[in-house]
C-alpha cells in the first residue's frame, strides 16, 4: 500500500499512525496538494489527501474510509472497541476530533489562501466557535475518562483527538488556548511520545517505521 499526502495534514497523519498500529506495511509518498498538484493528480485525479493506493491498485480517499478498509484487512488488530456501548463513545469522540480537524483546516485555509482584504470575519468567528465547542466536548470526555496509553495501546478516539489537538496548536494556537484544555494537552504530550507518533512527525517530512 502507498499513502499519499503530507504529514502536516491531520488526516494524513492519523492514517499513517493508524496503519502502523494496525501492523499494515505501507510506503509513504509525501506529496503536497498545492506544490505537487500535477504529480498528485497522476495518482488521484481528485487530488485529495490522504490518498491510499491499495495493493491491487485501487485508489481510496478520505481518512475515515481508508481506515475502515484498513480495519477490515488488519491482521487480527483493531483500534476500535468491539462492545457496542464502548464503540458508540469511541465514534462520538472520533467525530468530535474530526470536526476539530475540519474547523482548524478551514481557519488555516482562510488565513493563508484568501487575501486579507477578502476575509469575512463573521465566518472566521463562526468556525472558531465551532472549533472551541468541539474541544470543550473533548476536554470533558478525556477529563472524566483518562485512557491508559503509556504502553502504546491507543485507540482511534484518543489517536484522532491527539492528532487534531497537535494540529490546532501548531496552526491556530491563538484560537485554541492550551490552559483551557489541560486534559487534551496532557493527552497530546503522552501520545506524541509514542513510537508510532514519533515515526510520523507533524510537518513536511516522510513517515519512517518506528523502531
Amino acid at each position: 500500500m502507498k499513502l499519499i499526502g503530507m504529514l502536516d495534514s491531520p488526516y494524513v497523519r492519523r492514517v499513517a499512525i493508524s496503519l502502523q498500529l494496525l501492523d499494515l506495511p505501507f510506503e509513504h509518498q509525501p506529496l503536497s496538494v498545492f506544490s505537487a498538484f500535477d504529480r498528485f493528480r497522476e495518482i488521484n485525479p481528485v487530488v485529495k489527501a490522504p490518498t491510499l493506493v491499495c495493493d491491487d491498485g485501487t485508489v481510496l480517499m478520505d481518512s475515515t474510509l481508508i481506515l475502515q478498509y484498513a480495519e477490515a484487512v488488519a491482521p487480527g488488530r483493531s483500534l476500535l472497541p468491539s462492545k457496542p456501548r464502548c464503540l458508540l463513545r469511541s465514534l462520538r469522540v472520533t467525530g468530535l476530533a474530526l470536526a476539530a480537524c475540519e474547523k482548524s483546516v478551514q481557519i488555516v485555509y482562510e488565513r493563508k489562501l484568501r487575501p486579507e482584504d477578502a476575509r469575512y470575519q463573521p465566518w472566521l468567528e463562526r468556525i472558531g466557535g465551532q472549533l472551541l465547542s468541539a474541544y470543550d466536548e473533548l476536554e470533558h470526555e478525556f477529563a472524566s475518562s483518562w485512557p491508559d496509553i503509556d504502553g502504546g495501546a491507543i485507540d482511534q478516539a484518543a489517536l484522532s483527538t491527539a492528532v487534531a489537538w497537535h494540529f490546532s496548536r501548531r496552526m491556530a494556537a491563538d484560537i485554541v488556548p492550551e490552559d483551557r484544555y489541560p486534559a487534551l494537552a496532557a493527552l497530546s504530550a503522552r501520545a506524541e511520545a509514542l513510537a508510532a507518533f514519533r515515526s510520523a512527525p507533524f510537518g513536511d517530512g516522510m513517515w519512517r517505521a518506528a523502531r
